[in-house]
């Protein structure tokens, strides 16, 4: 997220810069976790499409266990962080990420589409997105994992919480106290994977 006009006097940014965290998003993960309990100290984690870093630089202080983050752009070092460039899609990238990890507890991801513009086209991008981070998971999760997933409210929305539904015992939807007012950002907190 560039530091545009529109977010330099915005408090959850300004707190994010003060404290070190790549972007507001940090804020948004402590508060789910606050909230929902999904890593424990001693998860392995992985964040997809963890660009810029910011959840990576949570999850550090959140977990002992190993903290791999995954995206199609190089995501700047960060102290204790193992990362992988590439396509979440790709079962390479998979075999490669539980190779590192091993049992992995936690997926999370905060990846939204590039947007175009159009609503709906954008929403269809976001459930689709949506849909691979969860089959990511279903194939690197250990059985009684944890889940989290930006998504966006809107006709597709149903779809992919009945998905996420099918493969984990409690699903809930969250919209966090940092996410930017009119905003139809939704996180989807799955926990206890079925496996």
């Amino acid at each position: 997220m560039g530091t545009g006009s529109q977010w330099s006097r915005d408090k959850v940014y300004l707190r994010a810069k003060h404290e070190g965290f790549r972007s507001r998003a940090s804020f948004k993960l402590i508060e789910i976790q606050e909230k929902f309990a999904i890593i424990r100290r001693d998860d392995n984690v992985i964040d997809l499409g963890a660009a810029p870093g910011s959840w990576l630089q949570v999850l550090r202080t959140l977990t002992e266990g190993r903290v791999l983050g995954i995206d199609l752009n190089p995501i700047a070092a960060l102290d204790g962080i193992e990362t992988i460039e590439g396509d979440i899609t790709d079962p390479a990238i998979q075999q490669r990420a539980h190779e590192m990890l091993g049992s992995v507890s936690v997926v999370v991801c905060d990846a939204a589409p590039k947007l175009s513009g159009h609503k709906s086209y954008d929403q269809a991008r976001a459930i689709a997105l949506g849909e691979e981070a969860l089959s990511f998971a279903c194939n690197v999760l250990k059985p009684g994992g944890n889940f989290v997933i930006k998504s966006f409210q809107g006709a597709d929305f149903p779809e992919l919480f009945a998905l996420i539904k099918e493969h984990f015992r409690a699903v809930k939807t969250y919209s966090t106290k940092a996410t930017r007012k009119g905003s139809t950002e939704i996180y989807i907190i799955g926990k206890n994977f079925k496996g």
